[in-house]
């Protein structure tokens, strides 16, 4: 699970952004009494909202001291609908149980808000943090400005580059070994906007101002450990030298250390930090040379990043490189095996496409003059080619667009990929599936909260049982990930996934925004995939329950969440509404709504499962 920082608003009821949900609105506990008044507590398997008649003042986000770097808050709250709720003195919209959620703009520094209804008053402080760097005044460089910020490590011919911030009027230069490099002040810079900013929007860069900022690059040619590099700034005739926290290394190509995957998926990615995407899991065994480090990660030969702590380092071991030949297929229950015999265990890559499936094997030449394949529920037809030197791809061909799982394993030296085959459903019952839901939140982890405090965790189990009534009333076999308010971790979720290898997965869930977005007029139905798998059962049931319960339509997102990302079966995340959206919560909370939703989610999953969708070619 990726931690944000609380200076970054993040939406809070996506599984891959828990920190608004988990210390932001952990904030704003209340006590028993309380919860019991403002009704959230579980009660059957429905909940409504009370009436409000007496409903006190409240106010459920922001907290009453309260960061962000958003250039504005929205105030999530409510009190009896009779009467006025004023903020800073000016009255606010409120739906008709007396729900709100303006937003106003932020100034840099701190921002007073003062919510006043009859008489009641809650006061709130929040801080606009700036997005620009801090230039110092003088012969001082930026703090903690000076790159490398950790020590790194990097192939002879490769640039290393170089940063820092100072006055403007200053002259920077960097010493590495025997090489001084003149950093260039910048003119200006674009700000990529956050992740978060696709759920909004508002996903433009930002041209902001580089004043005092300075980059330059270089490149070393010989295997060397060159240290710290010294930055020196020259103002006004004086001098200063400080070196970067960083050191920095060439490491000799004739002398790659190698390492070996420890754990049962190695999390690969495009760079050295979590802010880089995801590529395939590496299965366990996997062997690869180093090629690069940056702090606590190296980068392996086929050019992913892993953690260092997710690999061991193999004594006296060459670089890998394996031949293979003598490809086999085999059937056992519910599934075709692939085996691919290797001398040793080489990374690989997973790309899904719309009828195909391509395994990239790297580090590896082909032998190839035979395979066997024989007449298969999914494979049609097996096609290879060796792309580059080191690299080849297979490209199994299948019969039907829709996937229904894969897995990627090593015994030995040998990889096994496992393509699951399509469950036998009819149009009448969903007799012989199994469904997986995941009830999101949990325990201490309560989610988003609605503007009377109530949390998302509780309408997430209630729609969740609900469903699961409605899904064994027709005939499916269903696991819930919890069946009480009790924390569940989000590996302990995905185990229970790739142990049971349900038919289908869904893990439920109600939405909130990043403090950039408008928490008045962002509303509906959300859907969120990874793999291609699930692309088509979310373009589906989003389609149809917009369509059956009328509701607005907010997007389909290909999203790197820890509940997209199983892919033993298709699995997609519900977003099936905006808690802190104050007329949609009250649909949120409507037990009639509730049973209409689970039902139209069951209807929905049985006919794309039995009907014309899943009989396609």
């Amino acid at each position: 699970m990726k931690v944000a920082s609380p200076l970054f608003p993040i939406p809070c009821s996506l599984l891959s952004r828990q920190f608004f949900g988990k210390v932001h609105l952990g904030m704003l506990k209340i006590s028993r009494c309380m919860r019991n008044i403002l009704g959230l507590a579980l009660l059957g398997s429905m909940i409504t909202s009370p009436a409000w008649a007496q409903q006190p003042l409240f106010l459920a986000y922001p907290p009453k001291v309260h960061q962000t770097r958003a250039s504005q808050i929205f105030l999530i709250g409510t009190a009896s609908p009779e009467g006025e709720v004023l903020v800073n003195g000016k009255v606010i919209p409120r739906s008709p149980a007396g729900n709100f959620a303006p937003s106003f703009p932020l100034q840099l520094g701190d921002n007073q808000f003062n919510v006043r209804y009859q008489g009641q008053e809650i006061k709130v402080k929040v801080k606009r943090l700036s997005t620009e760097p801090v230039v110092p005044v003088g012969l001082a460089f930026g703090e903690d400005s000076l790159k490398p910020a950790v020590d790194i490590a990097r192939l002879p011919g490769e640039r290393i580059c170089f940063g820092a911030i100072a006055s403007p009027e200053a002259t920077v230069s960097v010493k590495l070994g025997n090489q001084t490099i003149p950093l260039k002040r910048q003119s200006s810079d674009f700000q990529l906007p956050p992740n978060s900013a696709a759920l909004t929007s508002q996903n433009q860069p930002d041209v902001q101002s580089a004043i005092g900022k300075y980059e330059g690059c270089a490149i070393a040619e010989a295997a060397a450990n060159l240290g710290q590099p010294q930055y020196q700034l020259n103002l006004n005739g004086q001098t200063i030298s400080q070196s970067a926290p960083g050191k920095v290394a060439i490491i000799s190509p004739v002398e790659l250390e190698v390492v070996e995957v420890t754990v049962e998926a190695g999390v690969a990615r495009t760079g050295p930090s979590t802010n880089y995407s995801r590529l395939t899991p590496l299965p366990q065994g996997t062997r690869a040379a180093v090629t690069g480090r940056e702090g606590e990660w190296v980068r392996l030969d086929y050019g992913a990043w892993i953690k260092a702590a997710e690999v061991r380092t193999i004594p006296n071991a060459v670089p890998p490189h394996s031949l293979i030949r003598s490809i086999v297929s085999r059937q056992v229950e519910g599934a075709t095996e692939i085996v691919f015999p290797l001398e040793v265990p080489v990374p690989v890559r997973v790309q899904q496409g719309e009828k195909t499936l391509t395994l990239t094997l790297y580090n590896t030449t082909a032998q190839t003059d035979i395979f066997r394949l024989d007449d298969d529920p999914v494979i049609k037809r097996l096609d290879w080619q060796q792309t580059i030197p080191g690299q080849i791809d297979y490209t199994f061909n299948l019969k039907s667009e829709r996937q229904w799982g894969y897995d990627l394993r090593y015994e030995g030296t040998t990889l096994i990929l496992s393509l699951r085959h399509p469950p036998k459903v009819s149009t009448q019952s969903l007799s012989g599936v199994s469904i997986l839901l995941d009830p999101g939140h949990g325990g201490d982890e309560f989610g988003a909260r609605g503007p009377n405090g109530y949390p998302e965790k509780d309408i997430n189990l209630v729609i969740s049982k609900l469903l699961q009534q409605e899904l064994k009333q027709r005939g499916a076999r269903v696991y819930l990930t919890r069946e009480t308010d009790k924390f569940v971790s989000l590996g302990d979720r995905v185990k229970m996934i790739n142990e049971l290898k349900p038919t289908l997965a869904f893990s439920v869930h109600y939405n909130a925004l990043p403090d950039s977005g408008d928490a008045i007029k962002t509303a509906g139905i959300g859907m969120f995939w990874y793999h291609a798998q699930a692309h088509d059962l979310s373009v589906f049931l989003q389609e149809y329950l917009v369509t059956k319960l009328n509701r607005p339509h907010y997007g389909i997102f290909w999203d790197n969440l820890a509940l997209t990302r199983p892919h033993t079966a298709p699995t997609i995340l519900l977003e099936l509404g905006f808690m802190i959206n104050p007329l949609e919560f009250e649909w949120i909370t409507n037990s009639q709504e509730q049973q209409k939703l689970a039902a139209a989610l069951a209807d929905g999953i049985m006919e794309w499962l039995g009907g014309s969708a899943a009989t396609r070619n």
